[in-house]
């Protein structure tokens, strides 16, 4: 119950929200991709920013990390109420949609051997098992807990891609769809990754790019999102999340030999 009496952190939240509603989202066109600038990426950089002043106690952010807890577990139900009627459109748009997930994948099979390369430990394992949305952030706090360092890795992850995510999908997918000759539809399906303002940044720059295929993209995106979301979670606890612990595990052991190796060299 103390959490609820944390006036000073509510007012807080409640100041941030009512700032970044009152910006409201803005698209800034770059040739023939689109950043799109969300109420969401203006609450993370002013809430960053007040976290530096005097406004924002030690008291506040602790308890700020519990309800973070609650929040995205309020989220994860919305995620559940939106799919249940939607379980006909999922089976109607064919594996192609389905079999995106196991692209998803990429992120640990890339993304962190760079990781254990550049130093990192296990805040790596939070931050490479998926794109890190809130799916994700869930899994990991429910598993390791928001204070382990996989929690900070994928809390970190999670701002970058809401600080970054959508300016790159927003750019990728309009160039890409207008100098490559794969057809517009097919990068609106790519569009989905479980993240809703990636999603629009995406469709929206093909949108911009091809308005004849406007009702086509948006379906197809909002479809391959939907699926993204019912899917991903449950292709990151059985498939990505153990996958991403044992290849850590290799990946470690190989470095931890190797320094061993250099160190008895030059002894």
């Amino acid at each position: 119950m103390n959490l609820w009496k944390d006036w000073r952190l509510h007012v807080v939240v409640l100041g941030i929200v009512i700032v970044t509603e009152l910006i409201g989202t803005h698209k800034v066109s770059i040739g023939s991709g689109v950043i799109l600038l969300l109420p969401m990426l203006y609450a993370i950089i002013i809430g960053l920013g007040v976290f530096f002043t005097p406004v924002v106690k030690e008291k506040q952010s602790k308890n700020a990390e519990t309800l973070v807890f609650l929040a995205v577990s309020l989220l994860m139900a919305k995620f559940g109420v939106t799919i249940g009627p939607a379980v006909n459109t999922i089976l109607e748009v064919g594996p192609a949609l389905i079999l995106q997930e196991l692209g998803h994948l990429a992120t640990l099979l890339i993304a962190l051997p760079v990781a254990v390369l550049l130093g990192l430990k296990r805040e790596s394992i939070g931050m490479t098992h998926s794109i890190g949305r809130e799916p994700n952030v869930a899994l990991i706090m429910d598993k390791y807990g928001l204070n382990s360092p996989e929690g900070r890795g994928v809390m970190s992850i999670y701002i970058f891609g809401t600080i970054f995510g959508a300016v790159f999908l927003g750019l990728i997918s309009g160039i890409l769809a207008t100098i490559t000759p794969l057809h517009p539809l097919a990068f609106a399906m790519a569009s989905g990754v479980g993240s809703g303002s990636m999603m629009a940044a995406a469709s929206g720059s093909l949108v911009s790019a091809f308005p004849n295929l406007e009702k086509d993209i948006v379906a197809l995106a909002g479809a391959s999102n939907l699926i993204s979301t019912a899917t991903g979670l449950y292709v990151s606890i059985f498939i990505a999340l153990p996958l991403t612990e044992k290849f850590y595990a290799f990946l470690t052991k190989f470095r931890d030999k190797k320094t061993a190796s250099k160190v008895k060299v030059e002894g």
